[in-house]
């Protein structure tokens, strides 16, 4: 790779940091983008590193056909041939993981939820700042082309003035043991429920949350098996969200104006967007485009970054993480929801 000198030669080594479903999803699209005209002189999948277990980092390299596999994340990080490292995670494990990559010279890409909370998450980005490294959330869908194509329908006027929005994520996912162990930060909200927050900051960009109503559910272990909230934003828009590890939910994302009104579906990947007149006619749809698995675009912005020497993201800036953060706390904070390291 080149050397930090604003240009775009040479291409971006990018090793995964663990082995779990997630990194396999990244597996995936790291082979499709050396494979794509598009993608292949800017990426290269070069390694990956399980916590304390060679032959299963092996079998996962050859699986994907990445040249390097390491038994820990310390034998990865002496690499110096390393440029950036997507940390494939619990939420708990980010704060120290990306740190440490970032003191040996790595640029990091880490899986949201970015970190356990907004303290965590200002350790993390003190220490960007300070090398210099760049250091980016990988929520996806900040980065995919559905996010303008939802702000174009907002600025065209076609469904009035927003006043109303609602975004659902739920999956029956609490049979996975992260999900809900206290220690890893598990619950709905840091795995699902970030994605209606994000839909709602990605919509309303210039928005404030001025106040909030909220309410859940806790585990015998205390964490939040699901969730609703109702955020009164700056610009007078009323927002709803809903998540749950429990529950098939909708996946929808609705934006309700007074002329009209358009449904996302599927907040976590946009398959498409439908635009709706004041009399429920469907007006249009729009179609996202075609891609390798949609994780490529954030990597690409990660790639791009690492190459024009900046520390952050144009989709995800630092603040913009640290805003989530915030809103995920004060709900945590509403139902009492503290995880053991926060004692």
């Amino acid at each position: 790779m080149s050397s930090r000198n604003g240009t775009h030669s040479g291409i971006v080594n990018v090793a995964i940091l663990g082995c779990g479903r997630i990194a396999h999803h990244m597996a995936q699209t790291l082979q499709g983008m050396s494979r794509d005209e598009r993608y292949s002189d800017l990426i290269r999948p070069y390694a990956v590193a399980t916590r304390a277990d060679e032959s299963r980092a092996r079998a996962f390299a050859d699986q994907y056909g990445f040249p390097h596999a390491y038994g820990s994340y310390e034998d990865m990080l002496a690499d110096p041939e390393i440029d950036l490292v997507y940390i494939a995670t619990p939420h708990a494990l980010h704060a120290d993981q990306a740190i440490a990559c970032m003191q040996a010279g790595k640029n990091v890409l880490v899986e949201k939820s970015f970190t356990a909370n907004e303290s965590q998450a200002r350790r993390v980005l003190d220490v960007a700042r300070k090398t210099g490294l760049t250091c980016t959330e990988a929520i996806w869908t900040r980065y995919m082309p559905s996010r303008q194509l939802v702000l174009d329908v907002l600025g065209s006027g076609e469904i009035g003035t927003p006043r109303q929005t609602y975004a659902n994520l739920s999956y029956p996912v609490s049979g996975k043991a992260r999900m809900t162990d206290p220690a890893m930060a598990g619950g709905a909200l840091l795995d699902v429920g970030v994605y209606p927050i994000n839909f709602i900051a990605m919509a309303f960009p210039d928005a404030g949350v001025e106040r909030t109503i909220s309410s859940c559910t806790l585990t015998d272990r205390g964490v939040d098996e699901q969730f609703s909230a109702t955020f009164w934003l700056s610009n007078g828009v009323s927002a709803t969200i809903d998540s749950s590890m429990v529950s098939v939910g909708s996946r929808q994302g609705v934006i309700q104006g007074d002329a009209g009104y358009l449904i996302v579906e599927n907040i976590n990947n946009p398959e498409r967007i439908d635009v709706f007149d004041k009399d429920h006619r469907k007006v249009r749809s729009i179609d996202v485009p075609e891609q390798i698995t949609g994780y490529e675009y954030q990597v690409v912005s990660a790639a791009r970054a690492i190459l024009d020497g900046r520390v952050e993201c144009p989709e995800m800036p630092h603040e913009e993480t640290l805003r989530i953060m915030r809103v995920m706390d004060s709900l945590r904070a509403q139902w009492g929801e503290v995880y053991p390291f926060e004692r």
